[in-house]
């Protein structure tokens, strides 16, 4: 399956806010609940997969409550996924493309997620560089997503090297997207 990379566009923005009221307005009885835009569309000027990534990030406490509200407008609750933390959900409609996930406040998904938009939304030069090695890897015919995540793990080391995360937070995200890979 061919991995599509495309020019950012302010529609990803706006599409974003769209979603983001009504999961709002679904998640109005859970306190701690904040949504926000995370992943390649969050960042102006990064190339992306037209798909929107989306954290709820809660308190402990709200995780359930989090959880039962998504599902109360459609969405289908799928799990972990084996990432600690973090729950997924499938979109009940197929516009805007999108990843909805439940994070735990302070996790390292979560707080990945916030450090590598923000250090790009600072840094054009990684930004740049990261869009370079996106799209060289989509590039390739037979990209698959489990090649074209880990190969994007040492620019994204780059980037997680310049937030306020660990070293040993950085290596436990270099182990959960795969092992590093050059690229070719």
């Amino acid at each position: 399956m061919a991995i599509e990379v495309v020019p950012w566009t302010p529609a990803w923005a706006e599409a974003f806010e769209e979603l983001a009221a009504v999961l709002r307005e679904a998640l109005r009885d859970v306190p701690s609940a904040i949504v926000e835009h995370v992943g390649s569309t969050s960042v102006p000027g990064l190339a992306a997969k037209p798909v929107l990534d989306v954290d709820v990030v809660v308190a402990a406490a709200d995780v359930e409550a989090a959880v039962d509200a998504l599902e109360g407008i459609g969405y289908l609750h799928r799990g972990d996924l084996g990432v600690t933390g973090r729950e997924a959900f499938a979109a009940p409609d197929l516009e805007p493309r999108r990843h909805v996930y439940v994070c735990l406040a302070g996790t390292l998904a979560v707080r990945n997620h916030l450090a590598v938009r923000d250090v790009l939304r600072a840094r054009d030069d990684l930004r740049d560089e990261y869009a370079a090695t996106k799209r060289m890897l989509a590039a390739q015919p037979e990209m698959d997503v489990e090649t074209y995540v880990a190969g994007k793990s040492v620019v994204l080391q780059k980037v997680l090297a310049e937030s306020d995360l660990t070293e040993e937070e950085r290596l436990a995200v270099l182990l959960l997207n795969g092992p590093a890979r050059p690229a070719p």
